[in-house]
């Protein structure tokens, strides 16, 4: 008997066991996230504008304003925007158009409990392509100032992101329940708030079309970079013309459309047309199946929230601000900067190659690895004979040069890094957790092999 037919004559209870420990502080944690991430959301606008007065606003006025504007009705009201509401739906609509209707390959994913693996459409750098094409063409031919509405209307963007989010997480955990239903092994605990939070249903799907992958790769990742296009057409708008945006803000632009279009055509399509002569022999998977968060996280607010509100508009932080504070840097900070980016890059790109070449059964700079006790090979040498996440490094470098064009006027530009540090660090000591179950006494001899977490010879 296969596999995959063993797998499926097994009870759906014991395929979805209780989950007994928890994560982020269990069921407190997970309410006061789910209120602290939309909370933060807003606070990085009104701590952070133009109309609250500068970034920050004034110290001595932030505890009057703010009791003031929550006992405000004409305060809570501002934050619906019909109009930006609808455009965020017909965004939303048209990147499930694109994923329907445009080629793409359609990819198998890691093999799951049930001994089955579920396929993926492979279109997202298409997807990407197409709003840039059909944004870019709209700008040429109306003006800078035609598509400064995600800047004019920020609020109403980010509340409307904030409902999708919502309204996706009641779905999945109620559709969770459906018979047959392969769940995630964290987010089975029975407790309400908890699994909703974190996600209940392992790979929420509609036929073909998986929510989890999806809003990991178009929706929020896409609009990203839309955003900040925007910021430069209102900067442009303010100072007469494209000639004149500051070359901070062209910075910012070109840093993060690379990370975007880079990580949507080597995470997702590269792996697939490269040494295509030997697809026989491997079993080549995109590198974004791979990842934890399709692998073993469940799809639940944590993610709808993460993917839809916290990277559009948070992320682009930096673009705003230079909006309303613009800045010159000149040709040798601009060069120091692009040098950060670039071995940031260097570093995150080269070590994600290594390991996604490694993983699919490549191995051309012959690294030398640790083979477990039950066969697995763990790299030892090259990046990751440097650190256990050196591609972690490599982001850390990439998320400071984001930042540095903003200047020292405020620590507040500089969120986007602590935060990112803060992320990291903690997914490092979950995939060091996990490991340790998954290989025991293995994981600690690799430790003593590989002993810096992140960044080499620091942490």
């Amino acid at each position: 008997m296969s596999t995959a037919t063993k797998a499926k004559s097994e009870p759906m209870a014991d395929l979805n066991p209780r989950t007994i420990s928890y994560e982020f502080l269990g069921p407190p944690g997970a309410f006061l996230i789910s209120f602290g991430v939309p909370f933060m959301t807003y606070l990085l606008y009104f701590g952070c504008s133009e109309d609250s007065g500068g970034c920050p606003p004034p110290l001595q006025s932030i505890p009057d304003r703010f009791v003031v504007a929550l006992s405000n009705k004409t305060f809570w009201a501002s934050l619906w925007d019909t109009e930006a509401s609808v455009i965020y739906l017909a965004w939303y609509a048209f990147c499930v158009v694109a994923w329907a209707l445009l080629p793409g390959d359609w990819v198998e994913g890691v093999t799951m409990r049930t001994g089955e693996k579920k396929k993926y459409k492979i279109n997202a750098f298409s997807t990407f392509l197409l709003a840039m094409g059909i944004s870019c063409g709209y700008i040429l031919r109306n003006g800078p100032e035609s598509f400064t509405f995600l800047y004019q209307k920020w609020i109403g963007f980010v509340t409307a992101s904030l409902v999708m989010s919502l309204a996706q997480a009641f779905y999945v955990y109620a559709n969770s329940f459906r018979q047959g239903a392969l769940l995630a092994l964290g987010g089975n605990s029975g407790n309400f708030i908890y699994d909703w939070y974190i996600g209940r249903e392992l790979n929420p799907s509609i036929g073909s079309f998986d929510i989890k992958s999806f809003n990991e790769l178009r929706p929020g990742l896409i609009l990203w970079v839309l955003v900040n296009i925007s910021m430069v057409c209102e900067q442009a708008a303010r100072r007469g013309g494209f000639a004149n945006v500051t070359d901070s803000m062209w910075l910012v632009l070109a840093f993060q459309t690379w990370y975007v279009a880079d990580g949507l055509y080597n995470e997702v399509c590269l792996p697939i047309l490269r040494d295509f002569s030997n697809l026989h022999q491997y079993d080549v998977q995109p590198a974004i199946l791979t990842t934890m968060d399709i692998t073993t996280d469940g799809f639940g607010f944590m993610l709808a929230v993460g993917d839809l509100t916290w990277v559009p508009f948070v992320y682009t932080l930096q673009a705003r601000y230079l909006v309303f504070k613009p800045m010159e840097l000149g040709p040798l900070r601009t060069a120091g900067v692009l040098g950060l980016n670039l071995l940031g890059y260097y570093i995150f790109r080269d070590a994600n190659g290594e390991k996604n070449d490694f993983r699919n059964g490549r191995n051309p700079k012959n690294l030398k690895y640790f083979t477990t006790s039950t066969g697995s090979k763990l790299l030892t040498s090259g990046w990751w004979g440097r650190s256990r996440h050196p591609n972690y490094f490599g982001d850390l470098l990439m998320a400071l040069a984001w930042s540095l064009p903003t200047g020292f006027d405020t620590p507040i530009t500089y969120f986007y890094v602590v935060y990112f540090a803060v992320l990291l660090i903690h997914r490092q000591r979950r995939d060091d957790e996990n490991c340790e179950k998954k290989y025991g006494k293995d994981w600690e001899t690799y430790k003593k092999l590989v002993s810096y977490r992140i960044i080499p010879y620091v942490y």
